[in-house]
């Protein structure tokens, strides 16, 4: 799928967050999810021994609390100069189970594209 202006808006948004708030290996991965309507939530990872949420997830629980329950586009990006990072499996399935048809920003910066999380999922393509 291609790029809207809005999604290289969230990209950016991202972005500032991971400049801003990455700044220790606590926190190295920003996300940004935005609502059909256009409403943008953000979020860091919680690095931690145990593992801790990925930025994905702050971002769902983050918009949860504000009484979203939809989200349409998300994008997480790394931090220290890092791109956009294609979420892991376990934010993957639960991007898929949350949100079957939110759309995924990923790519190197030179080709971003935001795809179906279903693309993302081995064998979930012709689902």
């Amino acid at each position: 799928m291609s790029m809207r202006d809005t999604d290289r808006a969230l990209v950016q948004a991202a972005t500032a967050v991971a400049k801003l708030r990455c700044r220790s290996d606590r926190h190295t991965v920003a996300a940004a999810a935005r609502t059909a309507a256009g409403r943008v939530f953000t979020g860091v990872n919680v690095h931690h021994v145990t593992g801790g949420p990925c930025a994905e997830v702050v971002v769902i629980g983050a918009a949860a609390t504000q009484g979203e329950t939809e989200l349409e586009t998300i994008v997480a990006v790394g931090d220290r100069g890092r791109d956009v990072l294609t979420p892991c499996g376990p934010c993957q399935q639960v991007l898929r189970d949350y949100f079957p048809s939110i759309r995924v920003i990923v790519g190197p910066a030179d080709a971003l594209r935001a795809v179906p999380v279903a693309e993302l999922l081995p064998g979930e393509e012709g689902r």
